[in-house]
């Protein structure tokens, strides 16, 4: 780990002005912001991240989790995972949240890790973390080892000739499901931005993963009022049943009317290179019967675009598994 420069703000404009002294790409990759650090601790010691300067926001007043003026929640970037998961307005209103905070990491890494942080957090593929191979999102323009090495944990959608890496996140799978929005505040002022907007495909650029800017500061979440009469439900299928990620995960947000569904919202986790919504799985549910065939044909939209890598092709099948069994859960009285 390299020697670096430590600030500890304590007002959020302080942590824009330390965040914005950079003018490229190279300066901005100089500057970070630490909060829980569950990532980005983890990323400075393998030399991945190699930041000249850390930003401390822990003291930051972002750790509140209130209701919004419409009903909704807000929910503070620095509010910890654990604190998140165990609200008793999200455990009763948004289940799918909590459910997925309580799949992810352990007891331990829930009590550091924040909200704004879990938005942020990076790939856990193998050659993203070794410096001694070639990634064009660590490095850009040298090449993706994962192509044609190791790559059975990576994604199936929306990847491209430059990268396959998967998000590995599990709340923001859920948030995705929720319509989440995104405050942020940075040089250009206050900024609110819809979750399905904040995560950039890698096409080319791999290494840009959000339409944040240098100096951005994610200051709360905001989730909309909850629909009325709606279920939801989160479910994470993984090699082990603790401190493991998702080889494919489904968020379901469902509301019927009779044996007919009225709204869906689905997103998924795993298997995508940000967490994916699907809109096609959704129409394929909307107005029809809840059944085994309708689940399944919203279960074959949602991944008839997947391209499966040399390792990875199970996902596919087990994606639409995983789609079906959770519609199926959420339907249950």
């Amino acid at each position: 780990m390299d020697t670096f420069q430590f600030s500890r703000p304590t007002t959020v404009d302080q942590a824009v002005q330390l965040g914005s002294r950079s003018s490229t790409a190279q300066q901005a990759a100089e500057v970070r912001f630490v909060a829980g650090g569950t990532t980005l601790i983890d990323l400075m010691k393998l030399n991945v991240e190699r930041p000249k300067q850390i930003v401390d926001i822990n003291v930051l007043p972002l750790d509140k989790i209130e209701t919004a003026p419409d009903g909704g929640l807000i929910i503070g970037a620095l509010a910890r995972n654990s604190d998140v998961a165990h609200n008793s307005t999200v455990q009763r209103v948004y289940p799918v949240l909590s459910q997925a905070l309580l799949s992810g990491a352990s007891p331990q890494l829930r009590n550091m890790a924040t909200t704004g942080g879990n938005l942020l957090q990076r790939t856990r593929c193998v050659y993203f973390r070794d410096t001694a191979h070639a990634c064009n999102k660590r490095e850009p323009g040298t090449g993706c080892s994962a192509i044609d090495g190791h790559n059975r944990m990576l994604a199936v959608l929306g990847t491209s000739k430059d990268c396959i890496a998967t998000n590995p996140s599990d709340q923001n799978v859920a948030l995705i499901a929720l319509e989440a929005t995104i405050q942020v505040q940075g040089k250009k002022g206050n900024r609110s931005i819809p979750i399905h907007e904040f995560y950039l495909l890698p096409g080319s650029t791999p290494n840009r993963e959000t339409v944040l800017e240098p100096g951005d500061v994610i200051v709360s979440v905001t989730l909309p009022p909850p629909v009325a009469g709606a279920k939801s439900l989160y479910l994470k299928l993984r090699d082990r049943a603790a401190y493991e990620f998702a080889l494919a995960s489904a968020a379901v947000v469902l509301k019927l009317n009779g044996n007919k569904v009225e709204y869906a919202r689905i997103a998924l986790g795993g298997v995508g290179t940000r967490p994916w919504r699907s809109l096609e799985a959704e129409r394929a549910l909307k107005g029809n019967s809840i059944n085994a065939t309708t689940f399944r044909r919203a279960a074959e939209e949602a991944l008839k675009d997947a391209r499966p890598a040399s390792e990875n092709g199970f996902k596919v099948e087990l994606a639409k598994r995983c789609i079906v069994r959770a519609l199926t859960m959420s339907t249950v009285a």
